[in-house]
């Protein structure tokens, strides 16, 4: 059955009696229900890249600064701050009445400690820390931040939109070492996480924190003030795309984060429904991710193969990105449209070819090992990409073993560094591809993390893109990183495409985001 008939025949289904139960004496005067792309299994905002715990730290804590609509990076805890002549030297005042939701106050002892917690797990943390000569409180309300070196993102990396999230949490939990999870999860952000009605695998629950201190001025995407409209906002897990679609449309939820491409016809024909399509930073790049560390991607003349074969038509078309959802190709690891854009080395991926890239495999030391893509089946983008990207290189020459798994299972498995994996799909945003630093699949160079690429001539130029003032120096140092990633090939894009949200109709106040937000929402009339 196709998932339009399935979801044809789930309309006649009674409601879903999966969705949250709590008890009648704890209900909310007034919530909204949200499906999510996954459990979330990882709530400790400093130890994960995965999307769900960014999601959920967005929730929960609050940031120093944040991104607007426009891109912009604004104050959102901080109240001001002052530069020297230098600008090395960062003198950062936060608002009065910051309070954390075990009702203490936030002070800059515990903006230091989280920062110094985060900092070195984070792409542009890593960079910043590297800079820091001294960072140190100056009053409760008062810090002081002292580079060594010049340091061009300062205000980027303490309001970065997406993972790792630089949250501020209590001194005493920012003391935990990085390596081990928070499981008391205390921030001073808009909502607070109600554990005791959570229920791991189905259902997190957030409650209005009512101490919260919203700035003044309107919500712009992450930045402004965070009003939040409702008591309660429950994230439910409804793995069925169709069933998921069935739920909105009878109005037992109110919002998907990702709903399935081909359900997207369906959902527009129902006038109690949006769909909205997102562009700019909000879209994605799918890519394979390579292990360059074991198995027959150790070799660099390997892994260029890819690069000749991957058509990056295939991949959004048999996702159901479309028309406007989809670019025909990008050749840009900083997301075309972003403001580093740049085709530099690019043309080894310009004209993919099934009998080029056959007949470069036949030059390599590949003897037919297999190659271990991991598939993760409950996201779809993974799940077709990784489909995709496995028919093409069986047809240049490969032996493919196409591995299922959920995305938890992939994402532990590609810590290891050892021939048990090769590739797996993955898509990622624009809010941390648009810049090496931030860069999953390029700015972790030399680095303990999934792929395990490392070229020496990429660190000093990263170093040199961190420290550089203006935009110019910065695409002109991007352009040198791209030409060096497509000769060492860390990863390989598969498309970049556009993935909406849906939510019901009476919902007001939604911030069009592919990074979903639930400050700002009302339902009409209320």
């Amino acid at each position: 059955m196709t998932r339009r008939a399935a979801l044809a025949a789930a309309l006649a289904l009674p409601a879903l009696g999966a969705l949250a139960q709590i008890p009648a004496g704890q209900q909310p005067a007034s919530q909204l229900t949200a499906v999510m792309q996954a459990d979330v299994r990882i709530m400790d905002p400093h130890t994960s890249t995965v999307y769900i715990t960014r999601n959920f730290a967005l929730m929960v804590f609050d940031t120093l600064f944040a991104m607007d609509s426009q891109g912009n990076i604004r104050p959102q805890m901080v109240e001001r701050y002052t530069t020297s002549d230098d600008r090395l030297t960062w003198t950062f005042t936060l608002r009065e009445g910051l309070t954390f939701h075990d009702g203490q106050p936030v002070t800059s002892a515990d903006v230091v400690a989280s920062l110094r917690r985060w900092g070195p797990g984070d792409g542009l943390g890593r960079h910043l820390m590297a800079a820091t000569a001294s960072l140190e409180p100056v009053n409760a309300r008062s810090f002081r931040l002292v580079l060594s070196r010049p340091f061009g993102l300062v205000l980027d990396a303490l309001g970065k939109p997406s993972s790792l999230v630089p949250a501020i949490m209590p001194e005493r939990l920012a003391q935990r070492p990085r390596t081990e999870q928070n499981s008391e999860l205390i921030g001073s952000g808009p909502f607070v996480f109600r554990r005791d009605l959570s229920v791991s695998g189905a259902t997190q629950v957030f409650d209005r924190f009512r101490a919260y201190r919203p700035r003044e001025e309107p919500a712009d995407f992450l930045a402004g003030g965070k009003r939040v409209q409702v008591d309660r906002v429950t994230w439910r897990v409804i793995p069925d795309a169709a069933t998921a679609a069935n739920a909105l449309t009878t109005g037992e939820i109110d919002f998907i984060e990702m709903p399935a491409f081909d359900l997207l016809p369906l959902l527009r024909r129902n006038r109690n429904v949006r769909v909205v399509p997102l562009a700019g930073p909000s879209m994605w790049q799918g890519f394979v991710r390579v292990n360059s560390a074991a198995g027959p991607f150790a070799d660099p003349a390997v892994r260029r193969v890819l690069m000749m074969a991957i058509d990056q038509s295939q991949g959004p078309q048999a996702l159901g990105a479309t028309g406007d959802l989809s670019l025909p190709q990008c050749l840009s690891f900083w997301m075309c449209g972003g403001a580093l854009e740049t085709t530099a080395g690019s043309e080894i991926a310009a004209r993919p070819d099934v009998a080029r890239a056959r007949e470069a495999l036949r030059q390599t030391n590949y003897r037919g090992e297999p190659v271990v893509i991991m598939q993760a089946t409950d996201i779809d983008a993974p799940r077709i990409g990784s489909e995709v990207v496995a028919a093409r290189l069986r047809e240049v020459g490969f032996t493919v073993d196409l591995q299922a798994m959920d995305w938890g299972t992939v994402v532990a498995r590609r810590a290891r560094r050892d021939a048990s994996w090769s590739l797996f799909g993955v898509h990622a945003q624009g809010f941390d591809l648009a810049s090496p630093l931030t860069h999953f699949y390029v700015g972790t160079n030399c680095q303990d993390f999934t792929g395990w690429h490392c070229d020496p001539r990429l660190t000093p130029l990263l170093e040199q893109f961190a420290a550089a003032g203006t935009i110019e120096d910065r695409r002109r140092i991007a352009a040198e990183i791209q030409t060096i990633a497509y000769e060492i090939v860390p990863a390989v894009i598969w498309g970049q495409f556009s993935q909406p949200i849906a939510y019901r109709a009476e919902l007001e106040g939604v911030i069009p985001s592919g990074i979903p937000v639930f400050w700002n929402i009302r339902r009409a009339g209320r």
